[in-house]
């Protein structure tokens, strides 16, 4: 146990999120997403307990967003709805970015297909037991200026 870190930062996913260098993106889904055919050999790290909100709430206590882009967190958009059509997860989701980052709140949308390949992209993947859909986000990783 280490103090003032959220015990759902396990050893694992504090290595990735150090790891991670500026500009690298973090893929945060639900339980349906196809992790491992997505990360194809990247790491996929397991938080099957907890909803997508909270791990969220965990990893933005220590992973800084990108303030070099307009939107660092992307999600998935619903399928044949209007993309500014939000479930209730991804509300839950931009509220947790207004209190976490307030000056960095910002989240983009793709649509399905071009998420997957987004997240063919990133360093890792991290599952969740979050069990309503469209709970997948994309967070790219900033910098700390001392």
């Amino acid at each position: 146990m280490l103090k003032n870190i959220d015990p759902l930062l396990s050893g694992e996913l504090l290595n990735v999120l150090r790891t991670m260098g500026h500009g690298d993106d973090i893929v945060l889904v639900d339980r349906n997403f196809p992790a491992a055919s997505v990360a194809a050999g990247k790491p996929v790290i397991r938080l099957d307990g907890v909803n997508v909100i909270q791990a969220a709430t965990a990893i933005l206590s220590v992973l800084p967003l990108d303030t070099f882009v307009d939107q660092p967190v992307t999600r998935m958009q619903m399928v044949g709805e209007d993309e500014s059509v939000m479930p209730e997860v991804q509300q839950e989701f931009a509220a947790l970015l207004k209190t976490a980052d307030s000056d960095n709140a910002e989240m983009g949308s793709l649509e399905r297909f071009a998420f997957y390949e987004a997240a063919k992209q990133a360093f890792a993947v991290v599952v969740t037991g979050e069990a309503r859909g469209y709970g997948c986000f994309l967070l790219k990783k900033g910098v700390i200026f001392s």
